[in-house]
């Protein structure tokens, strides 16, 4: 298969997970693919390292432990105000795509991705401007009840800035009953592909 490939000379792209498989990984397809690879564990590394190599891309995972990868967005942009970020995340969800996008990021897939897909939603995006409907793609049926509960659950969230205890008071229900219910992976759509 023929890959875009990074321009020869290129600043490095940058992984932050803390998943330390996944981002081995995923290390190995990217640089296989012409990447320099950078790869941090955590919020400071990414800071650090950003400031320090002013990396033209950044693969970005929501959850980072206990901190949220959306509040690193706007962080990551003032440090690098050019940098394409790809937010990933195990946790689909409409309001966190429309949140990552007006923080700054410029894509949003959900895990489980392919290296392929990384780069497509890195590179194609340097050449095409996407706008938010093209990157977030609306159910044309009606979510099932659960995909619901869950939207609304991750909208909330995002509005308390990922504070659980805010967000289950706001809903009315118990932090653990919310922690549960946010340990559970969404109801997936039925995919709109083939494959």
């Amino acid at each position: 298969m023929n890959h875009p490939t990074p321009a020869s000379g290129s600043r490095p792209l940058l992984i932050v997970d803390d998943d330390a498989t996944f981002v081995r990984v995923l290390t190995r397809a990217l640089t296989s693919r012409g990447f320099e690879v950078l790869t941090a564990g955590n919020a400071d590394e990414a800071r650090a390292l950003s400031q320090r190599h002013q990396p033209r891309h950044c693969v970005l995972d929501l959850k980072l432990g206990e901190e949220n990868g959306l509040r690193l967005i706007p962080e990551l942009r003032e440090l690098v105000p050019d940098v394409r970020i790809l937010l990933l995340t195990g946790y689909a969800s409409i309001a966190t795509a429309v949140e990552a996008i007006k923080r700054g990021a410029h894509d949003y897939l959900a895990k489980p991705v392919d290296a392929d897909a990384v780069v497509r939603a890195l590179l194609e995006g340097d050449t095409v401007q996407q706008g938010e409907d093209e990157v977030i793609d609306a159910p044309e049926a009606p979510l099932a009840l659960r995909r619901l509960e869950w939207e609304h659950i991750q909208r909330v969230l995002t509005e308390c800035d990922g504070n659980i205890s805010e967000t289950a008071r706001r809903l009315g229900m118990h932090r653990r009953t919310l922690q549960r219910k946010l340990s559970k992976h969404p109801v997936r759509e039925r995919p709109t592909q083939g494959g």
